[in-house]
């Protein structure tokens, strides 16, 4: 069984014709929906892009593996989901990037180059095509083709607009990804990590021109009265929406070409296998790091608490049970199940560390008799002054009260941020996250469940086994004597 794991970056899940958007056309994912299973309410745990990844590829809360922003190190001892295809039997072979920092206790001195960057290869994983470094891989295939390549990645990319469609950088991926699949056995394993449609908001060739900027509707409109955080979010030029109306529509009409061009990729991909006959024989999950605000709340890119930077699509194909095929899954499911759903598809244990469930009832036309009744996220802010305190801050702590924890539950949705402040909105009054409850039980019912989740999901590598009698519980995975 071949398996294809997708990432999108910055998918917002509302982003897909199946699922009712009014704007974007998605015919390749739809279709992938209609023959796998959609989870309609899929979350990330986290942002930005490494945060998120860790997550996806760790089955673990950003509480637990500790990635708290782009260029914090994923720590070595944790296990991940090329780690786990490698035990399955699979050389697993990444197409993209993996935006995962070197433990720094791995590095070769202070003048390691893995040092100074954060888009590092997550351990496991064969690199068939890395795009970061500069893309300078896509540079080289651009001016091979008679195109300018020149400038810094933002230019590149936000210039995509300015060049075909055959050219993009989604469409350099998937050539790379087509040709390697062409050239192997069955039983391969391959991650296509697309950077779309993650900004610039420049979308390739005629999908910059495939929506009217008239007709992409209004974004969630900020509240009148907003938190000290919300207000920091909207006076930062990297999180700030654009105020003015037509550079507003603008940004939404090229993230939705972004979408659809992806979409497109997708169906160059689905072709290749039914042509070479591994359409049913290949797991196809795609899912993605994190979302997009695209405007709402007044805000862009991927920050804060709100639902709609973190509410991805997840869509998975798993050939041999059709019987789920066409269904969507309207319970609450996040990145962290994708590590024990992939484990337990591959028939190889969940690693301990997991806060993820294995989604496979779902995808085999079954319901779990327990399940999950809310989703969690988090958001860790303090990549900006961690330059200022090089040897950390051991009394106050005021790095550790930079961030913020979000529970959404189908009736309510708690913020609890690490200085003691919290936010709680009513979702069925407001779905919008607006309206405030105002109700103290309900707010303290609300805190009690955040803080249960944390209690019940600290590390757990050790804490299910006991040194007696030689040793009972759950074994931790990696001891060398006991799998020889």
């Amino acid at each position: 069984m071949n398996v294809l794991l997708i990432t999108l970056d910055q998918f917002r899940g509302d982003c897909l014709s199946i699922a009712g958007h009014p704007v974007v056309k998605t015919p390749n994912l739809d279709r992938l929906a209609q023959q796998g299973v959609r989870f309609t309410r899929h979350y990330s745990q986290a942002s930005p892009c490494a945060p998120g990844r860790a997550s996806l590829y760790t089955g673990m809360y950003q509480m637990n593996h500790r990635v708290v922003a782009n260029g914090t190190p994923l720590d070595r001892g944790i296990d991940n989901v090329a780690l786990m295809a490698r035990r399955a039997g699979y050389t697993p072979t990444l197409f993209g990037y993996t935006d995962q920092s070197i433990d720094p206790r791995l590095a070769d001195g202070p003048d390691d180059p893995r040092l100074s960057s954060y888009e590092g290869v997550l351990p496991g994983f064969e690199c068939a095509l890395d795009i970061t470094k500069n893309y300078d891989s896509w540079r080289t295939w651009l001016r091979d083709r008679g195109y300018e390549a020149d400038g810094d990645v933002r230019t590149l990319l936000s210039t995509e607009n300015e060049r075909p469609v055959e050219v993009s950088v989604s469409t350099f991926l998937t050539d790379q990804l087509l040709e390697w699949m062409g050239n192997q056995e069955q039983g391969w394993f391959a991650h296509a990590s697309f950077i779309r449609p993650h900004p610039p908001y420049s979308a390739a060739g005629e999908f910059s021109t495939m929506y009217d900027p008239a007709h992409v509707g209004e974004p969630i409109a900020a509240a009148d009265d907003v938190h000290p955080f919300h207000q920091l979010m909207l006076a930062l030029d990297g999180t700030k929406a654009p105020t003015d109306a037509k550079e507003l529509a603008h940004m939404r009409a090229q993230y939705f070409g972004m979408v659809s061009e992806v979409d497109a990729q997708l169906g160059r991909i689905w072709g290749a296998l039914e042509e070479s006959g591994q359409w049913d024989n290949t797991i196809i999950l795609v899912t993605a790091d994190h979302a997009e605000l695209l405007g709402d709340h007044g805000l862009k890119e991927k920050v804060g608490y709100w639902e709609t930077s973190q509410h991805i699509l997840s869509i998975i194909r798993d050939p041999r049970h059709a019987v789920a095929h066409g269904s969507t899954i309207d319970q609450f499911t996040e990145n962290v199940d994708i590590l024990p759903t992939l484990s337990d598809m591959l028939e190889q244990e969940v690693p301990s560390q997991c806060d993820g469930l294995p989604l496979t009832p779902f995808i085999e036309g079954n319901v779990p008799p327990i399940w999950r009744e809310s989703a969690h996220w988090e958001y860790d802010w303090r990549f900006s002054l961690v330059p200022h305190y090089p040897h950390g801050v051991p009394f106050k702590r005021h790095l550790e009260t930079m961030n913020l924890a979000v529970q959404r539950s189908n009736e309510y949705a708690y913020v609890q941020f690490a200085d003691g402040d919290w936010l709680c909105f009513d979702l069925v009054a407001d779905p919008t996250w607006r309206t405030p409850v105002t109700d103290p039980a309900i707010v303290m019912r609300e805190a009690q469940s955040m803080l249960q989740w944390r209690m019940r999901n600290t590390n757990r590598t050790h804490s299910d086994f006991l040194v007696e009698n030689g040793g009972i519980g759950r074994w931790p995975r990696d001891v060398p004597w006991r799998s020889t």
